[in-house]
């Protein structure tokens, strides 16, 4: 684990290159650093993984908060092997990795004082954000840690579900884990957010940044998340890290970050969206998209893995094709991949990243 608080002194590794510009401003050497980086690999890797059929099984399934919980017993990710994701998305081309530290299941891939539901407190007995984070410094990559910030179907004062929104599954039976029953309840989530942040930017200093998810809850409930005050805390802990949070929630993101296709805009009927779309819509871009394709009647998503998609992930020309749309388009391009209920990576996407600089 990488415990220390960050300084203008300590530069990280991956900044090595942009030093001079770091004394004076470090935000503005990582925002060039990312700039420069352009190709990234997102890693989505939690219990969802076990059940092979996407990130949002407990939310589409609704599987019973309880049920649900009994995978950590199973969660040993012994095949997670921080070393070796890091060599390949070095042979890929990438410069930084960006891995889902809580996913809206509420499960957290590191050490955290705030909730027994994580990777320490599971059969893995593992930090695995803190064993990434160590490879990265390592090895000149850059790290960002994807947080479920307006989305957790775990804690119990996360707010109740809403017609088109995904604050929780649409039970038929109530679930005694949720405790929520009025708007002051939502503060101690809050509170459990930002303690989780504390121990993320402190635990593990050389981050290139947080990034933020799912945008929509802000946009359905802006009056519960305190945007401006999360990110203060975030500039007081890391002068140096960038902050994303798809579209924007407030226009003080470093970059905007949609999903697939370079589409920027999204809730055209949502005032807060637009508003927030002029003030980033000049920004720095990065645009994720999927190794597992979307395939026509194959239950589940393609984010994090689904054995029914097997067969069917992208190809080296297909990667190459989505690298030159986005050079030609101007933004970054954070590819994604699925681990394997053991946290190894499936071996269709070891062999196309492992070939795609090869003539």
């Amino acid at each position: 684990m990488l415990r220390s608080t960050s300084s203008i002194a300590q530069v990280p590794r991956y900044l090595s290159n942009y030093k001079s510009l770091y004394q004076i401003d470090p935000r503005a050497a990582n925002k060039q650093w990312f700039e420069d980086a352009h190709f990234g690999l997102f890693i989505h890797y939690g219990l969802y993984s076990q059940l092979g059929k996407g990130e949002w099984v407990q939310f589409r399934d609704t599987i019973p908060v309880h049920e649900y919980a009994q995978l950590k017993d199973a969660f040993t990710a012994q095949g997670f092997n921080a070393k070796r994701i890091v060599a390949l998305a070095r042979r890929a081309g990438m410069k930084y990795i960006t891995i889902t530290s809580k996913h809206h299941e509420g499960f957290c891939l590191f050490d955290t004082k705030e909730t027994d539901y994580n990777s320490v407190n599971s059969p893995a007995k593992r930090d695995l954000i803190g064993e990434l984070a160590i490879a990265c410094e390592k090895a000149g990559l850059g790290l960002f840690l994807y947080y479920s910030y307006a989305a957790d179907w775990h804690h119990p004062y996360f707010y109740a579900a809403e017609p088109n929104g995904f604050s929780r599954p649409f039970y038929l039976e109530k679930q005694p884990e949720y405790q929520y029953e009025k708007r002051e309840d939502f503060r101690h989530y809050i509170t459990y957010v930002h303690a989780q942040l504390r121990e993320l930017l402190t635990q593990y200093p050389t981050i290139a940044g947080i990034w933020f998810d799912p945008i929509k809850g802000v946009y359905n409930r802006p009056e519960l998340f305190p945007i401006e005050d999360t990110y203060k805390l975030i500039r007081q802990l890391s002068p140096h890290a960038l902050i994303s949070f798809k579209q924007g929630a407030n226009g003080e993101e470093d970059f905007m970050a949609p999903e697939r296709g370079g589409n920027t805009r999204v809730s055209v009927d949502n005032p807060l969206a637009q508003q927030v779309y002029v003030l980033n819509q000049d920004k720095l871009k990065e645009v994720c998209n999927t190794m597992q394709k979307h395939v026509k009647n194959i239950q589940g998503e393609n984010w994090g893995y689904n054995k029914g998609l097997d067969g069917h992930h992208l190809k080296v020309l297909e990667v190459r094709a989505l690298l030159n749309e986005s050079y030609e388009k101007h933004y970054n391009l954070l590819l994604n991949i699925g681990p394997l209920g053991d946290g190894s990576v499936h071996p269709e996407d070891v062999y196309t990243l492992s070939n795609l600089n090869k003539k």
